[in-house]
């Protein structure tokens, strides 16, 4: 079945229908997270960050704290 195929069938679903449509969709990416390539660029990166992190030269921020910065930025 081609996409426009399959957009126009969506279309016809009620708004529960979709709604499930979508959390299906979402749990098959999540079990097909080991499939995704991850560009050799991103690996470099990530590696270097956690070995800056292991040397302890990396400054960590907790999460509530990041959480309560950016909702006062975004006001």
């Amino acid at each position: 079945m081609k996409i426009e195929q399959i957009k126009v069938e969506i279309d016809k679903l009620a708004l529960s229908e979709k709604l499930l449509l979508v959390e299906d969709l979402w749990d098959s990416i999540a079990a097909s997270n080991l499939q995704l390539p991850l560009p050799e660029w991103q690996k470099e990166e990530l590696d270097r960050r956690y070995k800056e992190y292991q040397q302890g030269n990396l400054e960590l921020h907790d999460w509530t704290c990041v959480h309560e910065e950016l909702r006062e930025k975004y006001k």
